[in-house]
């Protein structure tokens, strides 16, 4: 498995070794062991989501409060979505800076998006299925979000804007300045 870096050193890219022929193909999707090493810490998953959207949906930016802040491992299995991570720790050099990566079935690259991150992603293609890992569960009472279109952020999300579909939740977001931590 390559590890790929980003501009913020705790956002990883994973891309396995996919072996295929005229039957298919086959990958490792996560190594444990691997996954570990990259990150140099322990990790430990606690639930899986898989989500379905047609294009143009973005879901995001989310995160999570402490105690219930979540790392996610997100990979797309069918389609492709443009994957968007924000980093949100005050006390980081890279506070207000993003990574965005493509994610498809065809390219089967995951993205490591670690606590202490809000998380997005638009569908590109007719439709998308995305699946990520969480080490901590869902908790509804501690979930926040930052609007799609911060101007701070000015987030280039490969698509044309008119196009989005936002849930109610996510159109009325707040933005980084006004964030809860």
């Amino acid at each position: 498995m390559n590890v790929i870096k980003t501009d913020i050193p705790d956002v990883l890219i994973f891309e396995s070794k996919v072996f295929g022929d005229d039957r298919g193909f086959f990958f490792e999707s996560f190594s444990q062991k691997v996954f570990e090493k990259a990150v140099g810490r322990k990790v430990e998953f606690v639930q899986d989501n898989h989500s379905k959207s047609c294009k143009g949906v973005l879901r995001g930016l989310h995160y999570q409060l402490e105690p219930h802040a979540q790392g996610k491992l997100v990979r797309c299995v069918a389609g492709e979505v443009f994957d968007v991570a924000v980093d949100i720790r005050k006390s980081s050099p890279t506070f207000g800076k993003w990574v965005g990566v493509n994610l498809s079935a065809d390219n089967k690259r995951q993205l490591w998006i670690p606590e202490g991150f809000a998380h997005g992603f638009v569908t590109l293609s007719n439709e998308a299925e995305f699946l990520y890992k969480t080490t901590n569960y869902y908790s509804p009472q501690h979930e926040r979000s930052i609007i799609w279109n911060d101007p701070s952020l000015n987030i280039e999300w490969q698509i044309d804007v008119s196009l989005l579909k936002l849930s109610e939740k996510d159109k009325i977001a707040a933005n980084i300045e006004s964030i809860e931590f």
